[in-house]
């Protein structure tokens, strides 16, 4: 099958479609970002992010100019956007070092700060249980075992690509749940 037909399959919401594309095009991101970032972490991070945003707008993609050129420019936005945030961090953080010290605010979590965290985690968890049996487990073990995606894919006994897509997948579904 053609990167083409693959794409128009993506287009037509196929699962399957998306895997492929992940798959083909995984390493060229990655490896984009890492030159880039000389990160890890950093770099998978964008490039899943990459991928999430392709994926969410892949109704806009023009096949007049190659599918990977087109990733590899959302890549490149989402890499500016996060050094902005940085720098902006950097910036607030150094003018506040200026302030005066004896402004320290207590910034310990209220008795009502905790109580509403708790009915937030409990209808975030509500909210999970909704979710597919397989995307439950897959959100369980990165956000609340914190695992790797190289652990998920052991523990799951699924390629390491799976397991990023099904984790978007159900971060996407999530969102839906929640914002209805």
């Amino acid at each position: 099958m053609e990167i083409k037909d693959i794409i128009n399959n993506a287009k037509k919401n196929d699962q399957s479609a998306f895997n492929m594309l992940l798959d083909f095009f995984w390493n060229d991101v990655y490896g984009f970002q890492l030159k880039r970032t000389e990160n890890e972490n950093d770099a998978e991070d964008i490039a899943i992010q990459t991928f999430s945003k392709a994926f969410d707008k892949i109704d806009t993609y023009n096949d007049e100019y190659e599918f990977k050129t087109w990733l590899i420019t959302i890549s490149k936005n989402i890499h500016i956007d996060l050094i902005r945030k940085r720098k902006s961090s950097i910036q607030k953080s150094r003018h506040n070092d200026n302030e005066d010290f004896h402004n320290i605010i207590d910034e310990s979590p209220s008795p009502e700060d905790k109580l509403i965290t708790e009915q937030n985690l409990a209808k975030l968890l509500r909210d999970i249980k909704k979710l597919k049996p397989h995307y439950q487990e897959v959100i369980n073990l990165r956000y609340f075992q914190e695992l790797t995606y190289k652990e998920i894919s052991e523990e799951l006994n699924e390629p390491i690509n799976n397991v990023k897509v099904k984790l978007l997948r159900a971060k996407k579904l999530l969102a839906e749940i929640i914002t209805k």
